[in-house]
């Protein structure tokens, strides 16, 4: 048959689904929930039109934007007509605790330019060293960001010998560039060696916080992440992040992909290992030639193919889901004006925090915040009311244990709830939060596992720990199973939204070129 099934409306799925459609494959895009985007959904509170609180659920960082534009030029499309993106400069605002025998919490300003973040250490640090070495640090890390441009990214790569195949003969270029990934070094090892100052080298360890692990863990290679951000910036999309699914189901729809909100699968059909069809929870069994699983590909192997095939998959290799989060969306009556559109509130001791998280397997005692406050971008009342803050706070917790009890009404989530606050008031200068709070929600690790089918509530898809092989995630091209592909989080080349979505178009990309399925007439029982 030359019909493809996408099982699961992520970033990923809808990068996939629109990809194959474009070029001219028969497609159709099943997810279990009744919205398309996955963990892009939104929060809106009630009320009229104007006086209402509106949060993105899910990510709210969008960087390489230019992973979106090459899903729309795949349909000969502008990604511009589709959305309006807005480049925010300073990119974060970090919050510090004061330093002993000090009442202030201490400020720093993540800029774009070099030039600029070069003036805010000088103003932050009597370290003369710091300034003169951010620069040396940013020009390294633009070698690994080159390195996983010739090497890893747009490609299906399940480990070291996949990375060596695709960069062609080993020469000894390639040698030297394998050698300057700082194999067997990690992302806090490799920004010590440049930055002196612990606080800013908190800042910096933060990169590795879109992919869900420590940076004491995770290979140098990672440090990367900080050459994208600072090169091609950070961007807003006007509407919220939740701007991005919509377009792509738009795009989606325009070039034909039979979308299926509210409709899940519950098992890929192989015949002599090959895909064959797909299962969807109404018990209906749909033919298909190909399938791209956007579902955690953990959970893929295991529930949807079990048998021998998902036992080899988990024998292959020890899969660590990355780390979990409980989010508070809290509208507030009165903004916060210091806000930036994006911050971190830090931590006292960051790898108390990471041992915490990564090894004991329970919540920071004193931990790190990520704050969203989306109404210093958005036109008065779009988000919260006039005066108002819709304000997003989200903290890492490790992934679900089974002594975890994350109910509402607990004790573990009600006092972390406190435990996160006290931390705001105490370090983002917002003494009186709890006072100005008329509106609130939160998310769990509990409930992330079960909205999104992933791995133990993991937000990120699969940690990048490991200093060796860290960064590699299971291939796009199922080795296993004739016409099965992977998109997402826990798949290559990782998690994070510019990485879903370039995971989504690397798995339609091979399938296209497998040539597993072919791309002419409309298959029967495909109703788009």
């Amino acid at each position: 048959t030359n019909h493809v099934a996408v099982v699961g409306a992520g970033l990923g799925g809808l990068s996939a689904a629109c990809t194959l459609a474009a070029r001219g494959h028969w497609v159709t895009l099943f997810d279990k929930n009744s919205w398309l985007g996955g963990k892009a959904a939104q929060l809106v509170s009630d009320g009229e039109p104007g006086q209402r609180f509106k949060f993105d659920m899910g990510p709210t960082i969008l960087t390489v934007p230019r992973v979106l534009e090459r899903v729309f030029k795949e349909a000969g499309r502008d990604m511009h007509d589709y959305l309006d993106l807005v480049r925010l400069d300073p990119q974060w605002r970090c919050f510090f605790d004061p330093p002993t025998g000090s009442d202030n919490y201490e400020v720093l300003d993540l800029r774009e330019k070099v030039e600029d973040m070069q003036e805010s250490l000088r103003a932050f640090s009597s370290d003369w060293e710091l300034a003169r070495n951010y620069p040396e640090f940013i020009k390294y890390t633009e070698r690994l960001h080159r390195i996983s441009d010739d090497f890893y990214f747009w490609k299906s790569i399940g480990g070291l010998r996949d990375m060596m195949q695709v960069g062609g003969a080993f020469s000894l270029s390639t040698l030297k560039d394998v050698l300057s990934m700082r194999m067997g070094k990690s992302v806090a090892s490799t920004i010590r060696k440049y930055i002196p100052d612990e606080r800013v080298a908190q800042m910096l360890d933060h990169f590795t916080q879109y992919v869900g692990s420590s940076p004491y863990g995770s290979p140098a290679i990672l440090c990367g992440i900080a050459s994208m951000q600072v090169n091609e910036g950070v961007w807003y999309p006007m509407g919220g992040t939740r701007a991005v699914p919509e377009a792509l189901t738009k795009l989606a729809r325009e070039l034909g992909v039979d979308c299926r909100p509210g409709e899940g699968v519950t098992r890929i059909v192989t015949e002599r290992g090959k895909v064959t069809g797909v299962e969807t929870d109404s018990g209906e069994t749909i033919a298909c030639g190909a399938v791209v699983s956007n579902m955690d590909s953990v959970r893929t192997h295991r529930e949807l193919i079990g048998g021998e095939v998902g036992r080899a998959f988990q024998k292959r290799r020890s899969y660590e889901p990355a780390c979990s989060g409980v989010v508070l969306y809290l509208g507030l009556d009165r903004a916060y004006d210091h806000l930036a559109h994006h911050g971190f509130v830090f931590s006292r001791d960051p790898e108390e925090e990471f041992e915490h998280i990564y090894h004991k397997g329970e919540p920071a005692p004193d931990p790190t915040a990520y704050l969203a406050a989306t109404a210093r971008t958005e036109p008065e009342g779009a988000v919260a009311p006039p005066g108002g803050e819709a304000l997003y706070v989200l903290v890492h917790t490790p992934y679900l244990r089974d002594h975890h009890d994350w109910s509402k009404d607990g004790e573990l989530f009600r006092g972390y709830r406190q435990t996160i606050l006290d931390k705001l008031k105490r370090t983002a200068g917002m003494p009186d939060l709890e006072d100005r709070i008329v509106f609130e929600r939160a998310l769990t690790p509990q409930d992330i596992h079960e909205r999104y089918s992933v791995l133990n509530g993991a937000i990120y898809g699969l940690a990048s720990h490991g200093k060796w092989l860290g960064a590699f995630k299971p291939a796009n091209r199922s080795p296993d199973v004739e016409g099965l592909y992977l998109a997402g989080g826990a798949a290559h080349p990782g998690p994070g939204m510019p990485m879903v979505m370039m995971s989504g178009w690397i798995a339609a990309d091979t399938l296209d070129q497998d040539g597993v399925v072919t791309a002419n007439e409309k298959p029967a029982g495909v109703t788009a």
